[in-house]
């Protein structure tokens, strides 16, 4: 029985739901982000990680995607995402450092390169495109025989469904983080807020990178 458009949907929102609201360093960043520069900030690193994911769903739609299993190829992936997660984590740290060091009331420092909302997407896309667990994720999305056998058009929706899932949990995350920050941000002559955040921020992604070690090594 061919499955329907509404339970193809269905089924690619509710997973990308699921798969999107667990913590990990791409909820981690789109908060630090929507607390220090503001909404649209947050939002850039989810829509870059958005795009990413569709570039991995295409590619197995089409069947590259086995390509990317091989040891060798999941080394390689994940070296590349704990070295991110790692300079992510130096750079926060080091920002938290020096925003203790700025003397109460001093004028703060304009936004980093870094901090633009063009960096922002880029961040996003690259923390997407070189996780290996992502591949790992579309592959049994939508790489399965039972899924590969409904044909490409139910692929492409069921993988725009994911993604419209992940979307909109990434929205109504922004949003949230920007309310709070809104609603118990009290001010005062230093910058409490910047400061905890960047060094939870740092901590957090030394954990997904001990995390992902972890687990990569326990693939070899």
């Amino acid at each position: 029985m061919e499955p329907t458009l509404l339970s193809l949907v269905a089924t690619g929102f509710v997973l990308g739901w699921s798969v999107a609201w667990p913590p990990g360093p791409i909820n981690a960043e789109i908060a630090r982000r929507c607390l220090a520069n503001g909404f649209w900030s947050g939002f850039g690193v989810l829509f870059g990680a958005c795009a990413g994911d569709a570039l991995w769903a295409i590619l197995v739609a089409l069947g590259v995607g086995t390509l990317f299993t091989g040891e060798t190829t999941r080394l390689v992936m994940g070296v590349l995402s704990i070295g991110l997660l790692i300079a992510l984590a130096v750079l926060f740290l080091l920002g938290a450092w020096s925003s203790w060091r700025t003397p109460a009331g001093a004028a703060p420092a304009g936004p980093s390169r870094f901090e633009s909302n063009r960096a922002s997407v880029l961040l996003g896309a690259m923390m997407a495109l070189t996780s290996p667990w992502n591949v790992a994720f579309w592959l049994a999305a939508i790489g399965r025989p039972e899924m590969t056998a409904l044909g490409m058009s139910s692929l492409l929706i069921v993988a725009a469904s994911v993604l419209a899932g992940a979307l909109v949990w990434g929205l109504l995350w922004s949003a949230s983080v920007v309310f709070l920050h809104r609603r118990f941000d009290q001010g005062g002559t230093r910058d409490w807020w910047g400061i905890t955040v960047k060094a939870l921020t740092g901590v957090l992604m030394l954990w997904f990178a001990y995390g992902s070690a972890t687990a990569l090594s326990g693939t070899r």
